[in-house]
């Protein structure tokens, strides 16, 4: 029999090596030297460690103590039910078949008005409204801190002079003293968080301030505007709306038209009348802001532990890169 291994060219054939338990060993010793040298060198810079990290945990204290408290307000609003739609949109999902024999367009089918009111409240013109009919630039761009005694806001006399009602702030171009709403409103989104869950279709609406009064407040004003907006859209469409009908009624003979027509008319006016009679539009309150007692930040313990482990971990890579450079 013919023997393969030996008949294999040079390039085929595998070497097998012995690994002897004594280069495990040796292995094994190698890296308890590292180890025992890495411990070593942190022994020996064990006081620049415990220096460094002790500046950083009186510097943490000092910090955390310096910051200001800030408080949270929320309310849990929840979509109001409605069977209006608003306008011919909403008219479409529920007599388009009948009002496209009459040849009366009505557009697409139902709206979102909970997402539609969302975004509304994140629009510009919508913070631009706010900002203007509420005043809340002040409390919102020139605020120090927060009389806990008095419950009043004390402003910075160097950006806001309440005596005055004039803006002192030194800024460069293309800013002004007064803060543009483009800049205000990038402040207020910091502030304010509308978030919507998925599973019940629950919404909560939440502002951060130095004051807790000061947070409720632009909660309540963001949910009775946004129902203010919603309800006069519905009211200005749903007025169109009967107006273009009417004129409709008025260019036709056909019975079955003026029928669906009066039908479309009416379901404008009930649109009209849930506006009229509901305050509570677009958004029904669960549960309203209330003043906060307790402050939701800073955490300070946690900011002292992070600040000292960051001392810590940096003080040991100086004692390694100083060990490194006199080596």
């Amino acid at each position: 029999m013919t023997d393969t291994k030996n008949n294999m060219p040079e390039k085929d054939k595998v070497q097998y090596v012995a690994i002897s338990p004594d280069m495990f060993q040796a292995q094994n010793n190698d890296d308890e030297i590292d180890l025992r040298e890495l411990w070593n060198v942190i022994w020996r810079g064990k006081w620049i460690i415990i220096v460094i990290t002790a500046i950083f945990a009186v510097a943490s204290v000092f910090y955390a103590l310096s910051l200001p408290n800030i408080y949270k307000s929320e309310a849990l609003l929840a979509p109001a039910d409605s069977d209006q739609q608003g306008g011919l949109s909403g008219l479409s999902g529920q007599l388009g078949g009948l009002a496209s024999l009459a040849g009366v367009n009505l557009g697409g089918g139902k709206t979102d008005k909970t997402a539609l009111a969302i975004e509304i409240l994140k629009s510009r013109e919508f913070f631009a409204k706010f900002a203007e009919k509420h005043n809340i630039l002040p409390d919102l761009m020139a605020v120090k801190e927060w009389d806990m005694a008095t419950n009043t806001v004390v402003y910075d006399e160097d950006v806001y002079s309440v005596d005055k009602d004039e803006w002192l702030r030194k800024v460069k171009p293309p800013k002004s003293p007064k803060p543009s709403n483009q800049e205000a409103k990038l402040e207020f989104e910091k502030l304010i968080q509308i978030v919507k869950f998925a599973d019940t279709g629950m919404i909560t609406i939440s502002a951060e301030h130095y004051s807790p009064t000061v947070a409720k407040k632009w909660v309540d004003w963001l949910v009775q505007d946004i129902n203010a907006v919603m309800k006069m859209r519905d009211k200005k469409e749903a007025e169109g709306s009967i107006d273009y009908l009417q004129s409709q009624i008025a260019k036709t003979n056909i019975v079955e038209q003026k029928s669906l027509l009066y039908q479309l008319i009416e379901e404008q006016a009930k649109t009209l009348m849930f506006a009229e009679v509901r305050e509570e539009y677009v958004f029904k309150t669960i549960d309203p802001a209330i003043v906060s007692e307790m402050k939701f930040k800073p955490k300070r313990a946690l900011v002292v532990v992070l600040v000292t482990f960051l001392g810590g971990i940096l003080s040991i890579v100086f004692v390694f890169i100083r060990q490194l450079y006199n080596s």
